[in-house]
């Protein structure tokens, strides 16, 4: 058996778990397994599978805090997708604009060889939307 290390899933707290998992199903092509739940402690998460098996898991329960959108926090800093090419990143910055969603920059060409963008999830993450050179 292969015992290659591989990230198997990243995991997100969220405040809103249903307007999540459908941003990341709508724009991102994920789909959501069947929503966990654990009555007792209120922890309630789905896990998102991209067509290339890669997870996001997306979590919630009471107490999770709302953070400021787009902050550069300590931790998690952003979710990258490779999206295709140059046209279909500038495409979908345009569709999540007109949807109403926050750019916060590009479409540009990054010195390290990528075609990104960068915009806020409904809470505030930030994920680029690449196409490599």
């Amino acid at each position: 058996k292969d015992k290659t290390m591989r990230i198997e899933h990243v995991a997100l707290w969220a405040e809103d778990l249903e307007r999540m998992r459908a941003f990341y199903e709508r724009y991102f092509g994920a789909r959501a397994g069947e929503k966990y739940r654990n009555p007792t402690t209120g922890f309630e998460s789905y896990f998102l599978r991209f067509a290339d098996g890669c997870r996001l898991e997306i979590m919630t329960r009471g107490e999770v805090v709302p953070r400021q959108k787009g902050a550069y926090d300590s931790g998690y800093a952003h979710l990258a997708v490779t999206v295709g090419s140059r046209g279909e990143v500038d495409a979908l910055t345009a569709r999540l604009a007109a949807d109403g969603h926050t750019v916060a920059s590009g479409p540009r060409q990054t010195s390290d060889g990528y075609y990104e963008s960068c915009v806020l999830d409904p809470e505030g993450n930030r994920v680029e939307l690449v196409a490599e050179a």
